[in-house]
């Protein structure tokens, strides 16, 4: 239930670029609510509504101004944004600058001025506007790369304030971060915080170097490694912590589902709606070109076309989150999946029968978990990839022991889930033996892999992620 809501401070604020609902416009003139997609939402509202804190974000929706509300156990606090600012700040330099930046130059950057000059005009708007949320000595955490400048400008309005910040996607190399023209107003923003978090050790050890040529930091404790997370700098008369937090799932809410009735049911259905075939492989993706979906079409055309395995026996069923589609390269990207889909089908489907079923829409929360639950392989190929959740997500609902993950070495995952089929993205030939290997594996070799994946997420779920974050916040970061 959501309802409007005073502007009552919170010792507790997530501030990120969405809100973790969405307002919709209807076609009769109306707006709803409705909740928002994405790894972030569901990551962190379950433990933001046990605290009963408040969120900062964008609605979802420009040129609209929109009353603080309040959602069950939390209080949403709308930032606004015009059309102009969601095509400059968030389409462009956020998606287009930043993006492929972090992910490994896999699309080259775009360096606009008037890019920059608008990202930081809306990291100073949720900065002002956490500022009012925020009740006196309040933890704020704030998300992910469209809000790098956040901590910083925060700290000078409100210094009495304990703030995190967390990476959601990869850390790029120093040699690709040098790139950005803007590259020591970043750094410098990202020290505002009292703890910098990235997925993984290696992005902590990047960030920390970078600290230290570009901002003059100094390191007071250099301890980020495999065993050790943690490592100090020093800015500005403070100390800073930056560490590696393996974002993670509510993996137990997950595992429930996927073992009840009507899940189970509904997987049943899924695959009698696909003809009953031996083998169902599923990708569950935001339309993205760091994916990797174009890879792993590429690997099962060549599978049929070797006749390592049928279009009889093997289907393939890729979900795909509709993302940035106003952005011309999407567009493309989109054409070319769905011709790769179109192709395969034409020379390996058959009347009633498709080789690779494709949705490009969003699916409810339970009927994806039914897909999980379907599917025999899940395919998780992406190019470069901050974590992953999806990897995650699959292994829990898999109480049954079943089922094989084929994952790519290089989304951030796979530091964790080491007994998945692990694939080099860039190996077509790699990944077609990866495919057909989790294909033909046995009961026993399935259910020895599956139980060790199951072990690690279903004991490092969300809420240890969130407190592991939290716990080092809490201590004595500050000078």
């Amino acid at each position: 239930m959501i309802d409007a809501a005073s502007s009552a401070t919170a010792d507790f604020v997530v501030v990120a670029n969405r809100l973790p609902v969405d307002l919709e416009r209807l076609p009769d003139g109306t707006q709803r609510w409705k909740t928002s997609p994405g790894g972030l939402v569901t990551a962190l509202e379950p433990f933001l509504r046990v605290h009963h804190g408040a969120w900062v974000g964008w609605p979802g929706v420009p040129d609209v101004e929109v009353e603080p509300i309040k959602d069950d156990d939390m209080t949403l606090h709308p930032v606004p944004l015009s059309t102009v600012e969601v095509a400059d700040y968030y389409e462009g330099f956020s998606n287009a600058t930043l993006w492929p930046l972090y992910h490994d130059v896999v699309a080259p950057p775009v360096f606009h001025r008037h890019w920059w000059n608008a990202y930081q005009e809306i990291n100073e708007r949720f900065a002002a506007a956490t500022a009012k949320v925020a009740s006196e000595n309040a933890t704020v955490w704030v998300q992910d790369y469209q809000l790098q400048l956040v901590p910083r400008m925060l700290r000078e309005l409100r210094p009495d304030l304990r703030i995190g910040f967390f990476l959601h996607i990869p850390f790029p190399p120093v040699e690709l971060f040098l790139q950005l023209p803007w590259r020591t107003e970043l750094i410098r923003g990202l020290l505002g915080a009292d703890l910098v978090g990235f997925h993984l050790p290696g992005g902590a050890q990047n960030f920390m170097f970078l600290a230290r040529r570009l901002a003059g930091a100094s390191a007071s404790r250099s301890t980020v490694g495999i065993r050790t997370r943690l490592g100090e700098v020093n800015v500005d008369d403070r100390t800073v912590r930056v560490g590696a937090f393996p974002i993670s799932i509510d993996s137990t809410a997950l595992d429930k589902m996927a073992r009840s009735k009507p899940i189970r049911q509904r997987a049943g259905q899924i695959r009698g709606e696909l003809g009953n075939p031996k083998t169902i492989l599923l990708g569950v993706d935001r339309l993205d070109y760091t994916k990797g979906i174009d890879v792993r079409l590429r690997a099962l055309e060549e599978l049929y076309a070797d006749g390592r395995i049928n279009a009889d026996d093997v289907v393939m069923v890729q979900l795909a989150t509709p993302s940035r589609e106003r952005v011309e390269h999407y567009q493309r990207m989109r054409n070319d999946i769905e011709q790769a889909v179109g192709r395969i089908n034409g020379e390996f489907g058959r009347v009633g029968h498709p080789a690779v079923h494709y949705l490009h829409q969003s699916i409810p929360r339970e009927e994806l978990i039914a897909f999980y639950v379907a599917a025999d392989v899940m395919l998780v190929t992406p190019v470069r990839d901050g974590m992953n959740l999806v990897a995650k997500e699959y292994v829990a609902c898999r109480p049954d022991l079943d089922g094989a993950l084929v994952l790519s070495e290089f989304a951030g995952a796979a530091a964790e889930l080491t007994r998945a089929f692990l694939v080099n993205p860039h190996d077509l030939d790699g990944i077609k033996s990866a495919i057909e290997r989790a294909i033909r594996a046995g009961p026993d070799e399935r259910h020895r892999r599956m139980r060790t994946l199951r072990r690690q997420v279903m004991t490092h779920d969300v809420q240890r992620w969130a407190q592991s974050f939290l716990a080092a916040l809490g201590s004595d970061a500050r000078s």
